[in-house]
């Protein structure tokens, strides 16, 4: 994967430095960045932020093409990405609603995350592909969504070391799955590759890093904190439960979609596949990960729920960015 093109003055310097040798002169990136988020209208839908965060991140998985691996660990990388995390956290908190009076057990903490999570009326990307979307924008929806498809399950396995007993084994039990049981040709982002070249598009791990819009960068950038930090690994139990709990149906949706525009089972394999997978998943995470994880760990309640909601939100910003997009008859995909 190459290093994306920059989108500001913040992600400029930090590209410039990344293309520059390990041990030459970083500068010091944190006025910089503290002046990217002070002049920031809206954080999840700044480019120049969503980007450089996903660029610091992005050395944690499988790194650029020309950048050396040992800035990884450059402290001035992770002074200015702690810079940016507080203010995504600090924005997070403010704007996504936790649910209340949830006793810290087992039970009730999976009968909260299913609650939360349960279908509702009114619009819906997966209803608008099953439906409407032309030829044009499914294809777009993959785009979209091979920022994260490409490399599934890879955020929330961060948090594989961090789990002890009941939670960890049920997080290894479904990231297992996730990963074709052994099978490489089974792992489920390699099924997503398939279903995108059965649409014509190209594969390859950040192909379209330059048309993903900062909405749906900071969804992606969101599983990378939570999994990344310790301290998170409530967050990204409870954001894994709520994701594999909305699963099903809209995969069900999607396979539709894709089956009104004509694409065999080669091509709607992946969605297939969610649609059952997701169904069993959804009771392992919601039971076994996150409600047994706090009843281990009872201070970890809000930070489960938290995960969750959030989850959901960054879902529906997104949602509401592709169907705004698509209702006005234009790409929801980003222009250089």
């Amino acid at each position: 994967m190459k290093l994306p093109s920059p989108r500001g003055p913040l992600s400029r310097a930090v590209t410039e430095v990344l293309s520059s040798p390990v041990g030459g002169e970083v500068g010091d990136l944190a006025p910089l960045t503290r002046r990217a988020l002070e002049h920031s209208v809206d954080l999840l839908a700044d480019d120049d932020v969503q980007l450089t965060l996903y660029v610091m991140y992005e050395l944690f998985y499988r790194g650029f093409e020309g950048v050396d691996d040992d800035w990884e660990w450059s402290p001035d990388l992770l002074a200015a990405r702690r810079l940016i995390e507080l203010a995504l956290e600090q924005h997070l908190s403010d704007r996504v609603a936790v649910p209340e009076g949830v006793a810290p057990a087992r039970a009730a903490v999976a009968e909260a995350l299913f609650a939360l999570t349960a279908p509702t009326p009114g619009p819906s990307v997966a209803r608008y592909v099953a439906k409407r979307a032309t030829l044009e924008q499914v294809r777009e929806l993959l785009v979209q969504r091979s920022v994260y498809q490409l490399k599934e399950a890879d955020p929330h396995t961060w948090a594989i070391p961090r789990l002890v007993g009941r939670p960890k084994a049920a997080l290894v039990e479904i990231q297992a799955d996730e990963y074709g049981g052994g099978d490489p040709e089974r792992m489920h982002c390699e099924l997503f590759a398939r279903t995108m070249r059965g649409a014509a598009l190209d594969a390859e791990y950040g192909a379209y890093i330059e048309q993903i819009p900062a909405v749906t960068l900071a969804g992606v950038n969101v599983m990378s904190l939570f999994g990344l930090h310790r301290r998170w690994r409530g967050a990204t139990a409870g954001h894994l439960a709520a994701f594999e709990m909305t699963s099903s149906l809209p995969n069900r949706l999607y396979g539709d979609g894709f089956r009104r525009h004509g694409f065999g089972q080669d091509t709607t394999e992946y969605f297939d596949e969610h649609v059952e997978a997701d169904a069993v998943h959804e009771q392992i995470a919601g039971r076994d990960l996150a409600g047994a994880l706090v009843q281990q760990e009872p201070e970890l309640l809000h930070d489960v729920l938290f995960g969750a909601a959030t989850c959901l939100y960054l879902d529906e910003v997104v949602g509401e960015h592709l169907l705004s997009a698509w209702g006005a008859g234009v790409s929801s995909l980003r222009t250089a």
